[in-house]
């Protein structure tokens, strides 16, 4: 199913400003154009002014939605609060309209006889502090998204091929987006947008700015950076390589290409807020501005292109057949998120090491601390990993006071775990003659340039693992999935020639974590993490200093007598090592401060992968280039 950009052509089947919901899709064309005007120009109060027109060829009832269910977010995420001063006009006349009750996305209006087009203006008020949601726009980047900018009429899936969007950038800046522009007008500073339809509209949003690069990949992908500064801009010639490979080793993990072109859109920049968002045929990325320029500091977030590039095939071109849905409006249905987050998750460790975006050691190193992350996670004993495969809709991605126990969308670290152990498996099982490469070429290789979306169900996840080992596979997932234990399923790993450990020295990897989420992380020994000044963090379930009574949002203010600091703490945790005297943690709560005793002798613990097997084994081939 696909919605059209144009052919915004509404039948009116509703009752003037009805008290219930607009009626189902129909999987109809419907033919007229829309067309959609962007100001994007102002970068000091991030305001988007927006005109629209919607063509009508009935007078009568008719509903109006803005998006809400958002493909890869996963829920209803359609910043409706944040769209303001909306008129809507036939003929110059203004027409009233009314919020639907239920389902406040929509919009009832009454069309007059004659009207033949809606002309529509409003303003989307983007965020200008964190706490407002995420920061679009900065005096040197715009990350502009569709769905904030536009409506669309209720009871179609189909709305035509035709339309207009013309956006305003401030003078001189570039855009990428996997839209196409028209030849632009000399010293006209806004950009005319091929046609497409409305799906493929919302599913290419665009990153504009000062300073802008664009390198090509290789396949008719594009690497379109945005920086804050121009010298953050400054990737070598190696470093376009590395990101070269990432493309070429993709293409030879699925085989054929599910898209014609493709925009990787990578912001480096620290004053939007943090994404990676797939889109069928490009991404939205933020990473460090720093990313090129502290290249050899450490990975930082460098994971983030494979994992998103990886969704053009995992999650995009096949998804899960609840979320084959016909309008924005249509709840989507998650319950395969440890499918199309897990194994995408799975795929992008894979290709960051076979692309060198991580080494191999970088990328064991990111195994090691997910692993251990599930392993202290108490909440696996009592809520299984399918359950959190709705967390995207019952926390709305908000902070949690103890995630260690309530879970948080585990479905992607946990889903890698269990991709991991099938590959295992799979290879164990066929001699090392196959693998999740084979299941990869299978199941998600199609037409090439193909992107009309297909969906899957479990049934044909484990008819795909059949074909290449007769197992029980159905009960294998199942299994995994659904079961409630203590400690993380690290099966996978023994299998593949690996097991967790815990040494006193943080691996590079684990450091550099630490550096770019700036606090200490102690969750494997003391059992909390501390921010700044001390701030806690995080504690976690069931471990010492929650057992001694510690909760986030505390303050350290001194340690066994000492004064507060990063080293202090290391320093305790170190000494008391062996003994039997607790640490010493005098906190400030509120306006409270107490004396905390900590029993922990167990010394500073990191977590790492150690090596079982002589010889490569299965994980070892797993990350290694191919040919």
């Amino acid at each position: 199913m696909r919605l059209f950009l144009s052919g915004l052509l509404f039948a009116a089947t509703i009752p003037a400003f009805a008290q219930t919901p607009a009626p189902p899709p129909r999987d109809t064309p419907y033919p007229g154009t829309m067309t959609l005007h962007v100001d994007a120009t102002d970068t000091v109060q991030g305001i988007f002014r927006v005109n629209q027109t919607i063509p009508v060829a009935a007078p009568g009832p008719m509903t109006l939605y803005f998006p809400k269910w958002l493909p890869g977010n996963h829920a209803p995420r359609g910043q409706v609060e944040k769209l303001a001063g909306l008129t809507i006009r036939v003929g110059g006349r203004l027409l009233p309209w009314k919020r639907d009750p239920v389902d406040v996305h929509a919009f009832h209006i009454d069309v007059p006889a004659g009207a033949r087009q809606l002309d529509l203006a409003f303003k989307f008020l983007s965020a200008t502090e964190e706490d407002q949601g995420r920061i679009v726009v900065s005096p040197e980047i715009i990350n502009l998204q569709w769905q904030s900018v536009s409506l669309y009429p209720a009871g179609w899936a189909t709305l035509g091929d035709t339309g207009i969007r013309r956006v305003a950038w401030p003078t001189g800046w570039r855009a990428a987006t996997a839209l196409r522009p028209q030849p632009a007008a000399a010293g006209v500073s806004r950009i005319t947008y091929a046609t497409v339809d409305y799906e493929t509209l919302i599913d290419s949003p665009v990153f504009a700015g000062k300073h802008f690069r664009a390198e090509p990949l290789g396949y008719n992908v594009t690497l379109n950076i945005v920086a804050d500064e121009a010298k953050y801009l400054a990737a070598t010639p190696a470093d376009i390589e590395t990101h070269k490979r990432l493309i070429d080793q993709a293409v030879k993990l699925f085989g054929t290409r599910p898209f014609d072109h493709y925009d990787l859109l990578l912001g480096l920049t620290d004053r939007i807020g943090s994404i990676g968002l797939e889109h069928h045929r490009s991404s939205e990325n933020v990473a460090n501005p720093e990313y090129f320029t502290e290249w050899s500091s450490g990975p930082g977030r460098r994971n983030l292109l494979a994992h998103e590039f990886s969704h053009s095939w995992v999650g995009k071109y096949r998804r899960p057949a609840g979320q084959m849905v016909s309008d924005f409006a249509t709840p989507l249905v998650d319950d395969l998120l440890w499918v199309y987050e897990g194994q995408d998750q799975f795929w992008g460790y894979v290709l960051g090491a076979r692309s060198g975006l991580f080494s191999k050691a970088e990328t064991l190193d990111a195994l090691a601390s997910i692993a251990a992350a599930l392993d202290v996670r108490r909440g696996r004993d009592w809520r299984d990993l399918a359950d959190t495969t709705y967390d995207p809709i019952i926390a709305a991605r908000r902070p949690k006071g103890w995630l260690s126990y309530q879970r948080n969308e585990d479905y992607y670290n946990e889903g890698l775990l269990i991709w991991l152990e099938a590959d295992a498996m799979l290879r164990a099982q066929t001699g090392g003659a196959k693998g999740m490469d084979d299941f990869a070429l299978r199941f998600f290789s199609g037409p090439e340039g193909d992107f009309q979306a297909r969906g899957f169900t479990f049934d044909e996840v484990v008819a795909t693992l059949t074909t290449l080992s007769p197992y029980d596979w159905a009960g294998f997932l199942s299994r995994r999935t659904t079961e409630k234990a203590a400690g993380a399923p690290l099966a996978g790993l023994a299998q593949a020639g690996y097991r967790l450990v815990y040494v006193p020295e943080p691996t590079p990897f684990f450091r550099d974590k630490e550096k770019r989420a700036a606090e200490q992380d102690l969750s494997f020994s003391i059992g909390l993490t501390i921010g700044k000044g001390g701030k806690v963090n995080s504690v976690i379930w069931d471990g010492p200093a929650f057992n001694a009574g510690l909760t986030s949002a505390a303050e350290i203010i001194a340690i066994n007598g000492r004064v507060y600091s990063d080293d202090a703490m290391l320093d305790a945790i170190s000494t008391a090592k062996g003994g039997s005297e607790p640490i010493r943690l005098i906190v400030k709560s509120g306006n409270r401060v107490r004396e905390i005793p900590v029993a922990w002798n167990g010394g500073l613990r990191y977590p790492r992968l150690e090596k079982t097997a002589s010889g490569d084994t299965s994980l070892d081939f797993l990350l290694r280039p191919r040919p």
